[in-house]
């Protein structure tokens, strides 16, 4: 009885094989890829200059005032007897936010 089913189904719905590749294509393709040069990223380049910009200057002024006095205080004794300890986070995210609004038009219009 299944090869009733089969014989019907196989009616129905034909059967399709796949062609096998040659493996010469597949190694010219690989050789091509291996020969194209990864674009250089300029994102980095523009976030360090727009966190050296005008623009972004006193966030930068907080973040780097911020990140010596917990450096200090780290050094001090009892640091970690301390039941609150400073971070920079917000310091931090200020300024990734003045760097990204800074970088973002930059980078899409390098992009276009």
């Amino acid at each position: 009885m299944s090869s009733f089913l089969k014989d019907i189904f196989g009616s129905i719905v034909p059967t399709v094989k796949a062609e096998e590749e040659e493996p010469e294509v597949i190694e010219v393709i690989e050789e091509v890829e291996e020969e194209e040069e990864e674009p250089e990223d300029v994102f980095p380049v523009i976030q360090e200059e727009c966190a050296e910009s005008k623009l972004c200057h006193p966030f930068k002024h907080h973040f780097d005032e911020c990140v010596e006095r917990v450096t200090k205080a780290q050094e001090e004794d009892g640091y970690e007897e301390l039941e609150h300890k400073e971070d920079c986070v917000e310091e931090f995210f200020h300024l990734q936010h003045c760097v990204n609004e800074c970088a973002a038009p930059k980078l899409f219009a390098q992009l276009k």
